[in-house]
């Protein structure tokens, strides 16, 4: 796994322009990668999973080289209909309204940004989550 050093800057930027817009949220290194928490609840983490990690690996993607991957709360009938889509979502393995992405060249950073602020919404108290606009009324701040 990853130290938070190991996660790309470029995606840690982008993750960042999202996560800590929303109110009262931080940013701290979680055990592996980084995470975005609300009060003590982590509603983003992004690490790198590795070769040496097979179990992680191969739950988000098969290449050989690691992968950045971000792991989120969503709704569950919403988590299950993305991970049924196949790639870049996957299921972690815990937690029913768990779900992964994997970020690369490919990512619609769009969906991140609509995915970040659900799983936050999920997590944090109904007096901060009616500060949130949804994302569409905020992509042209």
């Amino acid at each position: 796994m990853s130290s938070p050093a190991d996660v790309a800057p470029e995606l840690l930027d982008r993750l960042r322009l999202v996560c800590l817009r929303l109110p009262e949220t931080y940013e701290e290194p979680a055990w592996v990668g980084v995470r975005w928490r609300i009060r003590k609840r982590t509603f983003a983490h992004v690490l790198t999973v590795d070769a040496d990690h097979q179990a992680a690996r191969h739950r988000a993607a098969p290449p050989d080289q690691p992968v950045a991957v971000l792991i989120l709360r969503a709704p569950v009938v919403e988590a299950h209909a993305l991970v049924a889509g196949g790639p870049p979502f996957y299921r972690p393995g815990w937690g029913d309204d768990v779900l992964g992405m994997v970020l690369d060249e490919d990512t619609d950073w769009g969906e991140v940004a609509e995915l970040l602020t659900e799983s936050y919404c999920l997590l944090a108290p109904r007096k901060l989550t009616d500060r949130v606009a949804p994302v569409a009324d905020r992509a042209g701040s």
